[in-house]
């Protein structure tokens, strides 16, 4: 081979050489945004999940107080003895999924 063929294929070369680097680098860039994103949405999903449960838990709970004896004196009470503690709950979640 000439020197002139050299020349352009080390030309050739160097320039596909560039564009696989910069093609590298956009994808390296496009799978740190996407684990970010990846990140972000299990968090979301797993407050979400926390805030299900919580909601589950509540409505066991007025369940419960429902199903109780209305007639009972006591019954206001005890109803807010249980709106209480679902308070306390819901706070003791908030502090745990921080």
């Amino acid at each position: 081979m000439d020197q002139e063929a050299v020349t352009t294929s080390l030309s050739s070369l160097e320039r596909k050489m560039m564009l696989l680097i910069n093609e590298h680098k956009s994808l390296k860039d496009e799978i740190r945004t996407i684990k970010l994103e990846n990140h972000e949405l299990r968090t979301d999903l797993r407050k979400r999940d926390e805030q299900l449960a919580s909601f589950k838990n509540q409505i066991k709970i007025t369940k419960i107080v429902d199903y109780i004896n209305p007639e009972d004196e006591s019954i206001s009470e005890l109803r807010a003895k249980v709106d209480e503690y679902i308070r306390e709950i819901d706070k003791c979640i908030a502090n745990v999924s921080r």
